[in-house]
């Protein structure tokens, strides 16, 4: 499985290529679906460009792509979009229209009764784990550990030289995720090497413009379809080597 990534908390001032409309995001979505993506996580943005997890933006963005595409898609639940944990999770469960999925920080005040909330209403759960937090140690004793759709292990570590190292670490604290699947990745100039880490243990993996504007070769990408084209590339060729 690639997840493509779209945007992430980027936005205008990152180039022209970051999808922030909800006809953009349809776009790319279409497009990177045809290179090759299998599924697909946002952040859904107010007219100003931010981050935000309101019901009328949710529901307009969710619709756009999902007249034009047909697989699963997800949303971030980050802390960022709404840093008061009450009201974040009177968002979620304000939400008129549903994601598949919708990622969620367990190192974050609030995240067990967000993705309750989320559980509840029959939408699966990413559970974010970052390195450098005590999201793992966290979800190694969370109730909802069995219950989750899968763990998204995310690799902070922005260092091509120790990225790798970095996510080898955190599939460790995870006791490889405690038996639910595991999508690893990384980010900015570790995205490439985590990925291909990803394709030699098997695991499912991402890429977009949230997790790194530029290509193995450090030019810049011009959209999610050439980072998805490239990641298939680079995963066939790590599970090859492996």
């Amino acid at each position: 499985m690639v997840q493509v990534c779209l945007n992430g908390a980027r936005g205008a001032a990152d180039g022209w290529m970051v999808p922030v409309s909800p006809g953009a995001l349809a776009d790319a979505a279409v497009e990177a679906v045809a290179a090759g993506a299998t599924d697909v996580h946002l952040h859904p943005k107010s007219p100003c460009g931010d981050d935000t997890l309101s019901p009328r933006v949710l529901a307009v963005t969710l619709d756009a792509i999902r007249a034009r595409v047909t697989v699963p898609v997800g949303v971030t639940t980050g802390a960022w979009a709404e840093p008061d944990p009450a009201a974040r999770l009177e968002r979620v469960r304000g939400w008129t229209v549903l994601p598949d999925h919708a990622s969620v920080n367990w190192h974050e005040p609030g995240a067990e009764q967000v993705a309750a909330a989320l559980l509840d209403r029959g939408v699966g759960v990413e559970a974010g784990i970052w390195s450098g937090t005590d999201g793992a140690a966290r979800f190694a004793v969370s109730p909802l550990r069995s219950k989750v759709l899968r763990v998204l292990a995310e690799v902070t570590d922005p260092d091509p030289d120790t990225a790798e190292a970095s996510a080898r670490a955190l599939l460790s604290d995870l006791d490889t995720g405690h038996g639910r699947p595991v999508l690893l990745h990384g980010e900015d100039g570790g995205a490439w090497p985590v990925l291909r880490l990803a394709g030699r243990l098997g695991l499912a993996t991402r890429t977009g413009l949230e997790d790194t504007l530029f290509l193995p070769d450090g030019e810049r990408a011009l959209s999610n379809a050439q980072l998805v084209a490239e990641a298939l590339v680079q995963y066939g060729w790590a599970q090859r080597s492996s």
